[in-house]
């Protein structure tokens, strides 16, 4: 679930895409006019886990001019180009959150088999592996984006969230949420600070003025908080989730394995074009973020996204590394051993939580690199 401020009560550069190399020529890569017609599903439908935003501005970087918001359904619809190209197939990406009633991205998926590929996160693949299984294609996100953050003018001592515990300090979040649960378990923070009560909107934190901390999005809350939020107006400090141990990947895109299995031909070309994507839309966010802008303005749901918001998402995705090459050097490739690693750590605490993880589970069964374009970086 995500954290992200909402109005009423809807809670919840210089870097250049690298494509030498002779691994793939272009058209094995994915890329030419009418590259993914008769290959791929007449139209590429993507399921995202909240309303349009600059994290989601690869996928919405894919859509080409001459596309239609479906405000009713909050979608934007078009022709799916990579690089300026018709590919020859159409794509819709779908918000999610609020826009799907909360519904989780994997339910959507199970239960609408039109949808190709959708959000996950590496921890909830674990605790769904049994029942509603999925396999992640594609990493867009080498760090997870999700923070906790505090008041440093309240707190000027602390640096990151552990020292929050020796505090005492009340950290707010979302019921359920499996880092917290992680947090408590390997004792970087205490059960009894946890109030699981947050609802994405900052009322509560402002309102505690500096005393609580809370979870929240580095390319998100520390931008909102400081230059739109007038009631609050003031820097704040966090820490990454992934920097305290808890290495899940985060909004890799996903499917079932049927239709993972179903579609590998289609896979083939589209996810090197979704790697490009990426690359492309982080040197040069401008065209995306206008489309998201203008989803937001069209589905009108309560959702406030401006475009300095969006500016200042992609320049932290940036600087922060969240959108950087894996270790292999490939942008968009999943490191099979953090994977496994993070399986290891993960399972007990779902397990002693009464989670139904897969008996063996590895990490071949949660993500592959197998469509990947390995030519396809971020330049340095």
């Amino acid at each position: 679930m995500r954290a992200r401020f909402a109005v009423a009560p809807l809670a919840c550069l210089a870097l250049l895409a690298s494509c030498g190399g002779d691994s793939k020529s272009s058209s094995d890569a994915g890329s030419g006019d009418g590259v993914l017609a008769g290959v791929c599903p007449d139209t590429v439908v993507f399921q995202t886990d909240w309303n349009p935003e600059a994290e989601h501005g690869f996928l919405y970087n894919l859509v080409g001019e001459g596309y239609e918001v479906d405000a009713k359904n909050a979608a934007v619809k078009g022709p799916l180009w990579s690089e300026g190209v018709d590919t020859g197939v159409a794509v819709e990406v779908r918000s999610g959150g609020p826009a799907i009633s909360f519904s989780p991205v994997i339910s959507e998926m199970y239960t609408k088999p039109e949808i190709l590929l959708g959000f996950v996160s590496t921890d909830t693949q674990i605790r769904q592996s049994v029942e509603f299984p999925t396999k992640a294609v594609i990493a867009p996100f080498n760090i997870n984006p999700q923070i906790i953050m505090w008041d440093p003018a309240t707190y000027p001592d602390v640096k990151e969230i552990a020292d929050l515990k020796a505090a005492g300090v009340k950290v707010r979040s979302f019921q359920g949420v499996s880092y917290i649960k992680y947090l408590v378990n390997s004792g970087i923070l205490d059960e009894s600070q946890i109030d699981a009560t947050y609802d994405g909107t900052p009322a509560s934190f402002i309102a505690a003025g500096g005393k609580d901390a809370q979870q929240g999005f580095g390319t998100s809350e520390p931008f909102l908080y400081e230059n739109v939020l007038e009631e609050w107006s003031k820097p704040v400090s966090y820490q990454y989730i992934h920097d305290t141990g808890w290495t899940t990947y985060a909004q890799s895109l996903a499917g079932t394995p049927e239709v993972i299995a179903a579609n590998t031909d289609c896979l083939a070309k589209l996810v090197p074009i979704i790697q490009r994507s990426q690359a492309e839309f982080v040197a040069n966010p401008d065209r995306a973020n206008a489309v998201i802008l203008d989803a937001v303005d069209q589905i009108n749901n309560g959702w406030v996204y401006t475009a300095d918001q969006a500016a200042a998402s992609v320049a932290k995705q940036l600087d922060d590394k969240l959108v950087a090459n894996s270790p292999d050097g490939t942008l968009g490739s999943f490191d099979l051993d953090r994977v496994t690693d993070f399986i290891t750590k993960a399972t007990p605490i779902f397990t002693a939580e009464g989670e139904k993880v897969k008996e063996g589970l590895t990490a071949d069964d949660l993500v592959t690199n197998e469509f990947i374009d390995p030519s396809v970086s971020l330049g340095s």
